[in-house]
């Protein structure tokens, strides 16, 4: 009988293993102890041994492939045997545990509309839009403004509406051409990317029937009856106990995250989106409004709602202030940067008097006036070409290391961070990327980046010495392996060799790592040549 060979745990911190050699191959015969592999742990490259005796019949790992400890990566069995079956075992065992289910019940009496109204969209003249992604971070999008209302006319480059993203605010473009025959989102609202937003189409076209059979889940099959009467929905939400009430209750996917975030029975919420939709405009003001429902639903028991009333004043006023989708990324992308990231800091004095002394020189002559913050990026810029190890990216199963330098540069906004691109900066002068900075910065606050003005960075630096902080430590800004935090310039004594004194004039700098990609030597050596750059800014030049 065939029996399946699997990854060992080779390490007690092995999770999985690269197949670095196979000794044998399909066809040859196994014998116990026989070497049939060599495999690359996290720890050293060791021999796989057989335990096993027969053929083998199947190799499911290619050379240099990586499966998880307990993978499947061969069978071993008798020459000719079917071992189709023992690959498929753990898969159909769940279909057919999946299959029962539906034996004893019959089929979703939903399932077979849904079907048929996808066949019947072939005669529909109208078009869905959906929330498009417009960054690669962006998860959801907040609808801020309709340009156009239902039964407008589009025409493909119209600007249909504007949404916020968590990078900023941008216009929805309009490719398809006909009547605006259908919104789904309210201003105000988030949705997830793909959603449906919109129809457009012929006047008159069937567009509910087009969103029924666009919905492929319980939650979009939720808006589907947006154009039907919305008393069904309303009378299910004042019952509030009925379950046939919560069957019928309708929230879009961020108010049902955010609900169950913050402990909130949707039943009790009452939904402001079309046909009585909860939306996240109605969690967020749900905490508020539920102090002035108390009293109506206690009036048998007026004591205990007087007694409860002083109780927030005691305890202090608070507001409760509703997240942007800029600082959830934010929250997002830096959390998974600092937790998963094994960050360590290099902190390093930079003796800035030749810099102050050439800055003004420079801006007698330059087409833009010259910042240290510039002379930063032109100085990481330049050692990042000398040490390409450190202008790299982990990527899980691989290092990638960039022939090109894209140093990004940390916007402070108000709603956050950004961090625009200077793309190719080593081979920028100083005049070219001051006004490449500034232009970021204006547009940055204005919220007019672009995708491609924030995308590509393989360095970052971060500089909070104009708000006169001396020194800080940044979190990692994925995918970087490294970002430079920079402080402000300082006047300290400092010592002749005879022990006289005088004045000198220096920036701290801290380097966060990624000790995936980066070792403790190496951030050292970049830091170094950071170091030789800005105190000699002449050698930037040449």
């Amino acid at each position: 009988m065939a029996e399946v060979i699997r990854m060992p745990k080779m390490s007690d911190t092995m999770e999985e293993g690269v197949i670095a050699e196979w000794h044998k191959k399909v066809g040859d015969e196994i014998k116990s102890g026989d070497i049939i592999a060599e495999v690359e742990t996290d720890k050293a490259t060791m021999e796989l041994e057989a335990y096993e005796e027969g053929t083998l019949l199947h190799i499911g790992i290619e050379k240099g492939q990586s499966v998880p400890v307990n993978g499947i990566i061969a069978v071993v069995g008798t020459k000719g045997e079917d071992f189709q079956a023992l690959l498929n075992e753990g898969g159909a065992a769940e279909n057919s545990s999946s299959a029962d289910a539906p034996a004893e019940e019959a089929p979703a009496p939903a399932a077979e509309p849904v079907k048929k109204a996808a066949i019947d969209t072939s005669a529909i003249k109208a078009e869905i839009i959906r929330m498009p992604k417009m960054s690669d971070t962006m998860e959801e999008g907040t609808l801020v403004s309709w340009q156009k209302k239902v039964g407008d006319t589009v025409k493909s480059g119209d600007i249909l509406a504007e949404v916020e993203t968590d990078k900023a605010t941008m216009e929805l473009e309009a490719y398809e051409e006909g009547t605006l025959l259908y919104i789904g989102v309210k201003e105000g609202e988030a949705v997830p990317v793909d959603a449906v937003i919109a129809v457009v189409g012929e006047p008159g076209a069937d567009f509910e029937a087009l969103l029924g059979a666009a919905s492929g889940d319980t939650e979009t099959a939720s808006a589907r009856p947006v154009s039907e009467p919305a008393a069904g929905s309303a009378a299910a939400q004042a019952a509030g106990s009925s379950s046939d009430a919560s069957d019928r209750l309708k929230a879009s996917p961020l108010a049902k995250k955010l609900a169950e975030e913050k402990g909130i029975d949707l039943r009790q919420v009452a939904g402001s989106g079309e046909n009585g939709r909860i939306v996240k405009r109605d969690i967020d003001e749900f905490r508020s409004a539920a102090p002035k429902a108390a009293p109506a639903a206690s009036a048998e028991t007026p004591a205990k709602a007087v007694a409860s009333a002083p109780a927030a004043p005691e305890q202090g006023n608070f507001e409760d202030l509703p997240i942007s989708q800029m600082r959830k990324t934010i929250a997002r992308r830096l959390s998974d940067s600092l937790f998963t990231a094994p960050h360590f800091y290099l902190t390093m004095e930079i003796n800035m008097d030749k810099a102050m002394a050439l800055r003004p020189q420079l801006n007698e002559s330059s087409s833009a006036k010259i910042s240290f913050n510039d002379m930063v990026i032109k100085a990481c810029s330049l050692a990042l070409k000398k040490h390409p190890e450190v202008n790299s990216a982990w990527l899980g199963d691989k290092i990638r290391r960039y022939n090109y330098v894209n140093v990004g540069v940390a916007v402070a906004v108000d709603e956050g961070l950004l961090v625009p691109v200077v793309r190719d900066a080593d081979k920028k002068t100083l005049s070219a990327i001051s006004t490449e900075v500034k232009d970021y910065a204006g547009k940055a606050k204005d919220k007019k980046l672009q995708p491609k003005d924030w995308e590509g960075n393989t360095f970052s630096v971060s500089n909070l010495g104009m708000f006169g902080i001396e020194d800080f430590t940044a979190i990692i800004n994925p995918p970087d392996s490294c970002i430079l935090a920079v402080g402000a310039i300082k006047k300290v004594p400092a010592f002749n060799e005879d022990g006289s004194v005088y004045p000198t004039n220096v920036m701290k700098v801290t380097l966060s790592c990624d000790h995936r990609v980066v070792d403790g030597a190496l951030g050292a050596l970049f830091l170094n040549t950071v170091k030789k750059y800005l105190e000699n800014p002449f050698s930037m030049l040449v």
